[in-house]
């Protein structure tokens, strides 16, 4: 694990979009342009038919792509997965929870705890943006590391 460097995670978070099918890779370029370096707040978010369904939507595929890295680099059992759950509020903070749910009757553990105005979630430019997913990575990624036990 190299904690130094950090990853084009737009270029990341692109792909993973693209591989999960969800759109395609200009339309997904766009939809994280759009979305991301934009004045705040992000009315796209608060305009939309259904905001509470276009904000959940949205975090899970910001939140989504930075679990699955963190997934790769540890070996989690594989009757275990990690998930993201959100509590989204359009007044205030949304709760966005992290959370390692093993299949075995053990407990539940919470990796990451993240209480953002998603409206706000807007960065000045890709390097800022880059630097916050790498921090909510190397959050993640400690906290699933010492779930597993390693």
């Amino acid at each position: 694990m190299v904690i130094g460097l950090s990853r084009n995670w737009i270029s990341y978070h692109t792909d993973a979009l693209v591989n999960a099918r969800a759109m395609p890779s200009w339309e997904a370029t766009d939809y994280l342009t759009e979305n991301l370096f934009h004045d705040s707040p992000n009315t796209k978010l608060l305009e939309a038919k259904v905001p509470h369904e276009e904000i959940a939507q949205f975090l899970q595929r910001i939140y989504g792509p930075i679990v699955e890295a963190a997934e790769r680099q540890v070996p989690t059992h594989a009757s275990s997965r990690v998930q993201v759950f959100t509590d989204i509020s359009l007044m205030s903070e949304t709760t966005v929870l992290i959370v390692s749910v093993p299949d075995e009757p053990k407990e539940s553990q919470l990796l990451l705890l993240d209480a953002i105005r998603a409206w706000d979630l807007v960065f000045p430019n890709a390097d800022a943006f880059n630097e916050w997913a790498e921090s909510r990575y190397q959050q993640v990624l400690r906290a699933l590391t010492q779930a597993v036990g390693l």
